[in-house]
């Protein structure tokens, strides 16, 4: 049988001192115990070297090695966006008639009705294009077609 503690004798029987006097309470059932089976203590490894040499001591000056200090790698951006050469812009002043003018406005307003809105300058820029597309018979003949108007400003009044 196994050596139990006094104070826990005592607990079993139903009996607890406390501060010098006993109180006896209900009786409590005695549990059943398994024995308890103990293990060997393991031994610690012992050290390799002492603690004393396991510290490492600073070298002499002369001994160490110089620090090379390097600068980090530049950082890359992962996407680099090539910005397309600035376009250099020509300004220039010309002569239309009113009713030609007024077919700008009209382009405009359909569209912006399409879905795709378009300044003055963007559809000039475009009536350009359509005639280099053309043949050259065909740009005669679409030049044929508009009349020749003064060019300048008109006098004031």
């Amino acid at each position: 049988m196994s050596k139990i503690a006094p104070m826990q004798a005592a607990a079993l029987e139903g009996k607890v001192e406390i501060a010098a006097k006993t109180i006896t309470s209900a009786p409590v059932k005695a549990a059943v115990t398994k024995p308890v089976v103990s293990k060997p203590a393991m031994s610690k490894p012992a050290m390799k070297k002492p603690l004393a040499k396991s510290i490492a001591k600073p070298k002499s000056p002369a001994v160490r090695k110089p620090v090379v200090k390097t600068k980090p790698a530049a950082k890359v951006k992962p996407t680099t966006k090539v910005k397309p050469q600035k376009v250099k812009m020509e300004r220039d002043s010309f002569t239309m008639p009113k009713e030609e003018y007024a077919q700008l406005t009209l382009l405009k307003a359909r569209l912006t009705a399409l879905g795709q809105p378009a300044k003055k300058s963007e559809l000039l820029r475009a009536g350009i294009k359509v005639p280099v597309a053309r043949s050259d018979n065909t740009l005669k003949t679409t030049l044929a077609k508009i009349p020749v108007i003064k060019t300048g400003r008109p006098k004031k009044k």
